[in-house]
């Protein structure tokens, strides 16, 4: 970033690392996804197309970042589990957790149709996360047996629950009253005996959820002349299920789990969900302060290369992502101010929001992940010649500033860097364009001042700089205003 007075305001970003040996745990769950069930018309209890959609989102997130080396999902959330020597983004939790957050949304926007072909999506899903932090395997291993312990009791609940409301006649109050009191085996009995339903012969991917691993699997790289094959290991990631998986027996039985994790010594018979869940990393925000959630594309340069955008700015890509932002303007009403440039927006919250009682992994993740979903869903709207080749995927954080002052430096900050890096930009692509290597470029731009780099570009180019659309120069700001209301026929 471009060096500026304004610069202090970084000293307002809190660190956020994990401390090792704790063992990183991301999980992620749908946001309002009971309503987005029944807009969507999911089946009930269960919609198996939906949660082979999840699978699918979990399985790109493993294949996409090695150091995740287990995960297991039910309904609409996923925990991914990474390796205990992981460095990955530093351990900073803010990173990891809106990185893998936007990554699976972004893939679920992108895979829908191959699951719902007949069905339009009909506003962007979004998720929450947020890090558990392990301070032992023995922690893991509770933690996945009260996952899995949970998705058996949910999902025996809503099979009793919806078996009486669709075959038993019953309102949706008065199945609820009948299960009120009803214990695990009262299920079991009234499924088997009103609807001759045996739970246990239910399929184990909505009594046992998934497990999504990288086993070694032979490949067959060549054959030699005289056609016999070679072969070699190559880690692949696979779907698993098990009636326990915080037990020895599955756990024990995976040599990758071994290594990357650590072996489970004894079986997980009771879980304590208030123990456990003291183990999540959670900050709340100071009150009182403005909250800003600042978001950047990531790996970028790379998205620009492979999307073939115009070089130094690509209008469709800008408009892109102010769409982007002004739909997440309109879905949190606490946000009061935007501003982006390039692949970043920021969004300031108001300073008394109570916005997720001020936790910052769930307002980071949930402004990521709906931003990451907005992204895929309007890219044809915008790029309607371009096919989007790979799901992009945001991180964030989030920052609280005390005062107006303050944060109206921090805004200055965006936008003085906004200015520096498209007047290079601007100057580096002009001379890349005139038959300059990059290289050569930079070294021609090295310790070069406004003034010069102005010069440059009108006697060699022609090009005014102050004449350049505002939006490259000065960024996109984005707020609400009133508007007067016409007046009562």
């Amino acid at each position: 970033m471009a060096n500026s007075k304004y610069e202090y305001v970084k000293s307002f970003e809190v660190e956020d690392e994990v401390m090792p040996p704790n063992l990183i745990v991301v999980h992620i769950d749908g946001r309002d996804f009971r309503r987005f069930s029944e807009v969507h018309e999911f089946e009930k209890p269960n919609d198996e197309k939906a949660l082979n959609l999840m699978n699918q989102c979990a399985m790109a997130v493993l294949e996409e970042y090695p150091d995740i080396v287990f995960s297991y999902g039910y309904g609409d959330e996923y925990s991914f589990v990474l390796k205990k020597t992981s460095k990955f983004y530093q351990r900073r939790s803010s990173k990891i957790s809106s990185v893998i957050v936007s990554f699976f949304t972004s893939v679920y926007v992108t895979k829908w149709k191959e699951f719902f072909p007949l069905k339009e999506l009909r506003y962007p899903p979004s998720f929450l996360s947020q890090i558990v932090c392990c301070a032992s395997l023995e922690i893991l291993q509770a933690y996945l047996a009260w996952r899995q312990r949970d998705c058996h009791v949910q999902n025996q609940y809503n099979t009793c629950f919806w078996e009486l409301v669709k075959k038993g006649g019953k309102t949706e109050m008065e199945a609820q009253e009948i299960l009120k009191y009803a214990k695990e085996q009262d299920r079991n009995e009234l499924l088997h005996q009103q609807f001759g339903i045996n739970y246990n012969d239910t399929l184990a991917l909505f009594r046992q959820g998934t497990c999504i691993f990288k086993t070694e699997v032979e490949y067959i790289v060549k054959y030699n002349e005289d056609g016999t094959p070679v072969k070699r290991l190559r880690r692949k990631a696979g779907i698993f299920r098990s009636e326990n998986i915080a037990g020895r027996r599955f756990w024990n039985a995976h040599a990758s789990l071994l290594k990357e994790l650590g072996n489970f010594s004894e079986d997980c018979f009771k879980t304590n969900p208030d123990y456990i869940r003291s183990f999540l990393f959670e900050s709340k925000l100071m009150p009182s302060t403005w909250i800003v959630i600042r978001i950047d594309g990531c790996h970028f340069h790379r998205f620009a290369d492979v999307h073939e955008f115009n070089k130094p700015n690509d209008k469709q890509a800008l408009d892109l992502m102010n769409l982007c932002a002004v739909a997440v303007l309109e879905e949190f009403h606490d946000i009061v101010f935007c501003y982006g440039v390039s692949d970043e927006y920021s969004f300031v919250l108001k300073k008394d929001s109570q916005l997720y009682q001020r936790r910052a992994s769930k307002i980071v993740s949930a402004i990521v992940s709906f931003f990451s979903s907005m992204y895929v869903m309007k890219w044809k709207d915008v790029f309607w010649k371009k096919e989007l080749k790979y799901p992009p995927s945001f991180d964030g954080r989030a920052v609280c500033y005390p005062s107006n002052e303050i944060l109206q430096d921090y805004l200055a900050w965006r936008q003085v860097d906004c200015h520096i890096n498209n007047q290079y930009n601007t100057c580096f692509w002009s001379l890349v364009k005139s038959g300059k290597s990059k290289s050569e470029a930079q070294n021609y731009l090295k310790g070069t001042q406004a003034c010069e780099k102005n010069e440059l570009l009108l006697k060699e180019f022609g090009i005014n700089y102050n004449t350049l659309p505002l939006m490259f120069r000065q960024g996109s700001s984005i707020f609400r205003v009133k508007v007067a209301s016409p007046p009562f026929v």
